[in-house]
């Protein structure tokens, strides 16, 4: 099937759009990007965004409005992804949309009670007609789970190792990861969760300190010019969330703009300047993450793949490399996959398995109940075609 992925993750810069060919069933299933696009959000679309995933900064009238104005943009990515492969809309089988997260309600002892992501799907099946899938994320945590990380179960469907035990680290605005044990490991689970802050710290300090000139610290040359701050770094990481035992998710509500720029006004009481104090916020960034590996990966790590905008940041990556040493790291595209675009290629691999009323998770990897079929259909101008095919096809 040609499925096109759609998503805009935590750091909330744009859509991801990718143009997929999925084929086989679980356990031999293949994916693969044919096509892809990024489609950055406009300044206003990304502050629109940002001051949704904050208590009080909008109502249920913005939301309304926000939810079809993200419709009509994630409508026209897929479009822009399809022309870009020099296919037309009557050539795609499915759209597969993950839509915006804005809030993600995680009670205090760690359960998930609801989740809200945008982008009208009814909006993208109108304007392409192409029968579209959104909403995963709440059948699983309807079933007890924590809706997320819902990349965990591509990951464990692609890509294990033969010999080694994997972790497939994203970092983006929210850091997840996938411990998944090694094909020849017949008996062992996978586990995933959130680790922490990726990128979402990092930048809101960056727009605050540079008074909104820089979204983010391009490839780190802020954080190179400082050093870390050790016995602040280790104050950090006593936040009660790096403790929580699996399966556990957080976002924007917990490491959110307002906790940002509360560390920015401690570091400079430290006497830190601003590359000091992005170095540090890098720094726990890194650390988390090697703290949530040594405090739960189910056996030592041979592997680490990274992706997400964090890969792209080489002083983390550094500060990776040492605190995960002797661990590999390695970037998805070390193993053949586009790291920009993988999680759009992920909603079209789940989106293929709903409309094939085959699960989308896997319990072990959020916590739920039991597998569930994720996600909402709504049918396109080409929804009576693909159901005739795929019955054919059974």
């Amino acid at each position: 099937m040609r499925v096109v992925g759609l998503i805009s993750g935590t750091s909330a810069d744009g859509i991801d759009a990718a143009l997929c060919d999925i084929r086989g069933a679980p356990p031999a299933i293949e994916a693969a990007i044919v096509h892809a696009v990024t489609v950055p959000y406009a300044d206003d679309t990304r502050q629109r965004v940002l001051d949704a995933c904050q208590p009080g900064r909008a109502g249920s009238d913005e939301l309304c409005r926000l939810h079809a104005a993200l419709g009509e943009q994630f409508a026209a990515a897929a479009l822009d992804v399809i022309r870009a492969a020099r296919l037309s809309p009557e050539a795609i089988d499915l759209i597969g949309s993950h839509g915006q997260t804005v809030w993600h309600e995680v009670e205090a002892n760690g359960r998930v009670s609801a989740t809200l992501q945008l982008a009208e799907a009814s909006i993208i099946a109108e304007r392409t007609g192409i029968t579209t899938v959104a909403n995963f994320r709440p059948r699983d945590v309807a079933a007890g789970g924590q809706g997320a990380p819902l990349t965990a179960y591509a990951d464990w469907l692609l890509l294990r190792a033969p010999d080694v035990w994997r972790a497939v680290q994203n970092i983006g605005g929210i850091g997840n990861v996938t411990f998944l044990p090694p094909l020849n490991d017949t008996t062992s689970l996978p586990l995933a969760f959130d680790t922490g802050p990726g990128n979402a710290l990092l930048d809101s300090a960056t727009a605050f300190i540079t008074q909104g000139a820089a979204h983010y610290d391009r490839d780190g040359a802020l954080a190179a010019q400082g050093t870390v701050d050790e016995a602040w770094l280790a104050v950090l990481l006593r936040h009660p969330y790096y403790a929580r035992r699996p399966p556990k998710t957080t976002g924007r509500e917990l490491f959110s703009a307002e906790m940002a720029v509360g560390l920015v006004d401690e570091g400079r009481a430290r006497g830190l300047d601003a590359a000091s104090i992005l170095t540090t916020l890098t720094a726990l960034t890194a650390a988390s993450i090697a703290d949530a590996y040594r405090r739960f990966a189910p056996a030592p790590i041979g592997e680490v793949i990274l992706g997400g905008g964090g890969a792209r940041n080489p002083v983390l990556v550094a500060m990776l490399r040492e605190r995960l040493s002797p661990a590999q790291v390695l970037l998805h595209e070390q193993i053949g996959l586009d790291s920009d675009h993988k999680e759009a290629l992920v909603f079209a691999l789940l989106a293929h398995e709903t409309w094939h009323n085959r699960p989308g998770t896997h319990p072990a990897l959020t916590g739920a109940a039991h597998a569930t079929v994720l996600g909402q259909i709504t049918p396109g101008a080409n929804y009576a075609a693909l159901l005739r095919r795929t019955w054919c096809e059974s």
